[in-house]
């Protein structure tokens, strides 16, 4: 699992990264967090991630509103083709009641999508794909075991997708509806002692009223084979809305291919002020096999071995008997 969420964890819920390919043993999930991992969930790997929350927003100054409600976070990964290519849909989805505090209160219901996007993510860089070729020396325990600044590059992705917004939707800015463009950087760090450090930069809504500049830093440490805790920040920054958000929470691997998750969500302002819980899940279907990699020490390429063997060694003899014949010809 991912070590969450990228939060990383996305935090990576629990990162079990397998030196050989995208795939790992057990779930990778982007959960409880909401940063991007760097690396996919493998090869034909159908992976679900599932949040309900409850939230409670409060504006103070000027004019006092409240919002309460609860809503469902959703992903579908599948890794498609290639190890290192991924593709998903994810969103949001929330149902609430806005309450103005005015010189006649009254409340508004609301329920829509805060977002949908559909799109790709590619690694563009694995350090620790050769790790498996770094032979120890055998004459140095120091140079075993001195730091290695190539420890400090960090695997690298990057996301191309689109949002789709309907019309009149109450959580986003006047006249966006259809589709927008979106990109994402996504970079983790796999460190010792099982920490991962995610980052994502991400500008959402190109070209629209309400175009999102978004980063998400996420550290995730797993303590057993089985737990893991991780915290997150999240900066927004738009003409719309502007915030930074502060997550804490942990996972629990319950099996190979299922991670339970829970979190909460908070900010340090009044404009308002925001606070959420929410319980997760994330199951995977897994289909992945593993390439088998001919190093020609299979039956069918030994066969042929001794094929050429032996068919150089009737050429021999042949050619040997061939003059020996014209020898006692000659004599």
């Amino acid at each position: 699992m991912k070590l969450l969420k990228p939060t990383v964890v996305f935090l990576f819920c629990f990162s079990s990264i397998n030196l050989f390919s995208q795939y790992t043993d057990v779930i990778n999930s982007n959960r409880p967090g909401v940063s991007r991992s760097a690396f996919s969930v493998g090869t034909n790997v159908a992976q679900f991630e599932l949040g309900p929350y409850m939230i409670t927003e409060k504006r103070t100054p000027a004019t006092k509103t409240e919002v309460s409600g609860f809503g469902v976070d959703f992903a579908a990964r599948y890794g498609f083709l290639f190890e290192e290519l991924e593709l998903n849909i994810e969103g949001t989805y929330q149902n609430d009641t806005k309450t103005y505090f005015s010189n006649i209160p009254f409340d508004e219901s609301r329920a829509n999508f805060k977002y949908v996007a559909v799109g790709a993510k590619y690694l563009l860089y694995d350090p620790y794909k050769n790790s498996e070729n770094e032979k120890p020396n055998l004459y140095s325990w120091k140079a075993n075991h001195r730091f290695k600044w190539t420890s400090l590059i960090p695997a690298v992705s990057v996301y191309a997708g689109a949002n789709y917004d309907v019309k009149n939707n109450p959580y986003t800015a006047q006249g966006i509806e259809g589709f927008s463009p979106k990109i994402m950087i996504a970079t983790q760090h796999n460190l010792a002692g099982g920490w991962v450090f995610v980052m994502n930069l991400i500008k959402d809504r190109i070209g629209t009223d309400q175009s999102d500049f978004q980063y998400i830093l996420t550290l995730t440490h797993s303590f057993s084979p089985k737990w893991v805790i991780f915290g997150e920040t999240q900066g927004i920054q738009s003409d719309f809305y502007a915030d930074n958000l502060f997550r804490i929470g942990g996972a629990y691997l319950w099996s190979k291919d299922f991670q339970l998750d829970s979190a909460i969500t908070f900010n340090s302002k009044d404009t308002p002020s925001v606070f959420s819980v929410n319980l997760g899940a994330s199951f995977r279907l897994d289909f992945h096999k593993d390439k088998i990699v001919d190093n020609g020490t299979s039956a069918k390429q030994e066969g042929k071995r001794r094929s050429r063997g032996s068919k150089k060694t009737t050429d021999v003899i042949e050619e040997y008997n061939k003059k020996h014949k014209r020898k006692k010809q000659d004599f």
